[in-house]
């Protein structure tokens, strides 16, 4: 399977599948769509209203790899499920950084 980052010379782009009011806020590990696309998947326990669900998931994202909240933006995917988020840093650590976590 695929990861679902890419990476870029001074950051790197993850693709995440968001599911607001989850009833906790945790990552659920990897997923395939039916395109072939892999993403993260990811729950949170606020609602989709005025950017509450994707302020969690940066939170989530974040506190999970250690790093600053101003480090990670969403970059797509404002209102629906699927999202891309850009995360500024070394590229390689990042994803060194999630693939250790998703162990």
């Amino acid at each position: 399977m695929n990861h679902p980052w890419k990476l870029f010379g001074d950051h790197l782009r993850l693709a995440v599948r968001l599911t607001p009011n989850g009833g906790r806020d945790a990552i659920d590990g990897v997923e395939a769509d039916g395109e072939g696309e892999t993403h993260l998947k990811a729950r949170v326990t606020s609602v989709p209203e005025k950017g509450k669900a994707n302020k969690a998931l940066i939170l989530l994202i974040s506190g999970s790899l250690g790093i600053p909240k101003s480090s990670v933006s969403l970059i797509s995917g404002e209102t629906a499920r699927k999202k891309i988020l850009r995360i500024e840093g070394d590229p390689e650590d990042l994803a060194r950084k999630l693939e250790a976590f998703l162990r």
